[in-house]
């Protein structure tokens, strides 16, 4: 990775939990739900990272901000990763879409909020996308029992 690269996203983007950090040649930036859109926007309008590549979630049980939610861009300027980290609590699991930004951010925040529960502010559009219609739970959730059956739903062919 560029030096040059890490001290513009430095200069650009400092959030309250600290400076950004390189992990595995990944930029890695902490960010408080309040500080993920303006991020995600300062990271595509004034950095160059064009490219939306996923989002996902860890489950940390017990802890009082249960969830990570990772975001993951790409410049193809630079070719750099990003990595954005926001906790949220499992009472108020939501962070704001970047749908706005980023198109293809609905596939994947659809993905999350089936999996793991995390609400997307701004995203319409939750529907299940890989589970059917009536799934109960969250099944990348660590407490969720993964013995449970599920009820039936009649085949619709």
């Amino acid at each position: 990775m560029e030096p040059a690269v890490f001290e513009l996203v430095h200069r650009r983007i400092t959030p309250v939990a600290g400076a950004p950090t390189v992990s595995h040649g990944t930029i890695v930036l902490q960010l408080t739900p309040g500080e993920l859109p303006l991020a995600a926007r300062s990271l595509k309008e004034e950095l160059g990272f064009d490219l939306f590549l996923d989002v996902t979630a860890i489950d940390w049980p017990g802890e009082a901000l249960r969830f990570e939610v990772v975001h993951h861009f790409y410049s193809t300027r630079h070719k750099v990763r990003v990595r954005t980290k926001t906790r949220v609590s499992e009472a108020d699991p939501v962070v704001d879409s970047l749908l706005g930004l980023y198109g293809s951010a609905a596939f994947a925040e659809r993905e999350c909020h089936e999996m793991y529960g995390i609400g997307f502010r701004g995203n319409h559009d939750l529907r299940p996308i890989l589970l059917y219609e009536g799934f109960v739970g969250h099944p990348l959730r660590k407490d969720y029992p993964k013995q449970r059956e599920q009820p039936l739903v009649p085949y619709r062919g």
